[in-house]
């Protein structure tokens, strides 16, 4: 809920960013950016010698199961960060990660990430029918218990 609230503080001071010549940029929350790149760190220690195109298993509630669902929830909320933005916001936000190369390596790191047959095993809230579930076609339910 507070992340929608956090860019209208850089609203008030979006009109001092107009004046300069050089292409800006702005930081999403620094406290998140910087989570944001010692788990990119982490997360590249972890799939170094997995290259893209070849898929990491990672265990369940293992060490690196924990450390790539907490860089990838702090994604959701820079995310929904970006969403409670203004369009003008967003720009200058969107050159601070390309600066950062914060989107490239997400996009690398989902790559390495994603199953090569991403099949839905688990239970799901339709009638079971002869078409294969994956994880693109059901709903997964995340309610933390």
């Amino acid at each position: 809920r507070l992340m929608s609230e956090l860019p209208k503080f850089d609203d008030k001071d979006l009109k001092s960013y107009g004046d300069e010549e050089e292409e800006l940029a702005l930081s999403p929350p620094a406290a998140l950016m910087s989570i944001l790149a010692t788990q990119e760190l982490l997360l590249e220690n972890i799939l170094e010698c997995i290259p893209v195109g070849e898929f990491a298993v990672i265990q369940p509630l293992s060490d690196e199961f924990c450390l790539v669902l907490g860089y990838l929830l702090t994604w959701k909320l820079t995310l929904a960060f970006f969403k409670a933005a203004s369009s003008q916001l967003r720009v200058l936000y969107s050159q601070y990660l390309r600066r950062t190369k914060s989107l490239n390596k997400l996009l690398y790191h989902l790559f390495r990430l994603m199953p090569e047959n991403p099949v839905f095993s688990g239970p799901t809230s339709e009638v079971p029918n002869k078409d294969t579930k994956t994880f693109f076609t059901e709903e997964l339910r995340l309610d933390v218990k």
